[in-house]
């Protein structure tokens, strides 16, 4: 992998800032953190031009890449870590043949490459900190062998608490690092263990990013879906389906449609009966079939849509209305469809809410405590035509908390939560008590 995979202009800057700092490697003898021959071989590549580094580099890179990681290990000054940080930078930086070099430096020092880097990670120094993270990830992810829990683990940690955070630098630089290293399976396995992450990706797309930062987040959400584990539950978790469709239909750029649709194939294709009733009920298929109207520039667009289209019209055929209401229901994305407002189906369907241990019914009151006054309006709504049509709902009702939350929505901001409020309590107080 080349280190310009993870690039970051900001880095870009305070490197060229940092080649030119003196960092008092005489100092360093004199306390004996450095040998004399550490000390004369960095005297000839600090501060000097790129050319004769390059050619030290090319005529003795074992020993600097040595070198570089030995005195990392001892050296924790913020201004020496950043110029050796650097100087490992600019040795891979086009050179992925030197890769191997720093990985060999294990058979002199088994602390080595990794023990040094993932300290550094722990730096209060930004730039320390996120040049680390550019280089772990060119290491870890040219590894020929599945990489190690004690190198992967803290890495992961870090990255987590990097894509999560306020600065637009350290939110780059982490869902790049990511971008490499989830191409390997056992860093998606890893990563779908940190809830973090993927907390991190949603609110990054949530917050609508431009087009290269959406791509590269969904690149990784793509590459994730390659795990059977996440395909069946990512939805269910993240709510990542109705976004997707958001980011899509906003998308300006075609390879931001394009990866979102090669998630969608791959969630209906390794968990379908998970995905399948969530994307009906986010419109999915209209979406698709305006999609595959569509001129594209890659083919490969257009098969991925109509995989997408045809499998949504297989399941759309086959869904009942209950079906579909439940699908509706477990997305948490209630609007006022039909069935919501239709005496035949609550009359038919309103004591299906009570099977399996009232499961159905339960997230519908949970439903009430959505922060969306449309979500909230149907949900109070729909509560009140489950008694109108189950007699014995209103004691269950109240013992399952509903009674007391729908009351409370009686004095909600909103005008239309608090008439359909006002509805569904006349309904729980004039119905009498029956017993269960």
């Amino acid at each position: 992998m080349s280190l310009s995979l993870v690039s970051n202009a900001h880095l870009d800057d305070i490197s060229a800032k940092i080649r030119s700092k003196p960092v008092p490697w005489e100092g360093y003898q004199r306390a004996e953190l450095v040998t004399s021959e550490e000390l004369a071989l960095i005297k000839k590549v600090d501060r000097q031009p790129r050319a004769k580094v390059e050619s030290i580099h090319l005529s003795d890179g074992q020993t600097y890449a040595l070198l570089y990681l030995r005195l990392l290990k001892k050296l924790q000054r913020v201004d020496t870590m950043q110029c050796l940080l650097v100087l490992i930078a600019d040795a891979l930086l086009d050179h992925d043949e030197r890769i191997p070099l720093f990985a060999r430096a294990a058979q002199s020092d088994p602390d080595l490459p990794y023990a040094p880097l993932l300290r550094t990670l722990e730096a209060q120094d930004d730039f320390v900190q996120l040049k680390s993270a550019q280089i772990l990830t060119v290491l870890l992810s040219s590894e020929s062998t599945p990489l190690q829990h004690q190198h992967l683990q803290p890495f992961l940690k870090v990255l987590s608490s990097l894509v999560q955070s306020q600065s637009q630098n350290k939110r780059d630089v982490a869902v790049q690092c990511l971008e490499s290293l989830l191409a390997r399976p056992e860093c998606r396995r890893a990563v779908w263990a940190i809830p973090g992450i993927l907390a991190g990706f949603v609110e990054i797309l949530r917050h609508k990013p431009g087009p290269q930062m959406s791509y590269q987040v969904i690149f990784c959400i793509w590459l994730l879906s390659f795990e059977q584990d996440v395909a069946e539950q990512i939805n269910k978790k993240y709510d990542i389906i109705p976004l997707l469709i958001t980011v899509a239909q906003a998308a300006v750029k075609e390879k931001v449609i394009r990866v979102i649709i090669a998630t969608f194939s791959n969630l209906i294709t390794k968990a379908p009966s998970d995905n399948l009733p969530a994307m009906l009920v986010a419109q999915l298929l209209p979406f698709s079939k305006n999609l595959s109207t569509r001129k594209w520039s890659d083919e490969d667009i257009l098969e991925d849509v109509q995989y997408v289209r045809d499998e949504l019209e297989r399941n759309f055929e086959s869904l009942t209305t209950y079906d579909e209401y439940m699908s509706e229901l477990a997305s948490g994305h209630l609007s006022w469809t039909p069935v919501h407002e239709s005496d035949a189906f609550w009359r038919e369907n309103a004591s299906r809410l009570n099977d399996r241990d009232y499961e159905q019914l339960k997230t519908l009151i949970g439903l009430l405590g959505s922060d969306d006054p449309v979500v909230l309006a149907v949900a109070v709504h729909d509560l009140g035509q489950y008694v109108k049509h189950y007699e014995r709902g209103k004691r269950i009702i109240t013992d399952l908390g509903g009674k007391a939350r729908a009351m409370e929505l009686m004095t909600h901001p909103d005008p239309d939560v608090r008439y359909h409020a006002l509805l569904s309590v006349q309904e729980l107080v004039s119905h009498p008590w029956s017993a269960v």
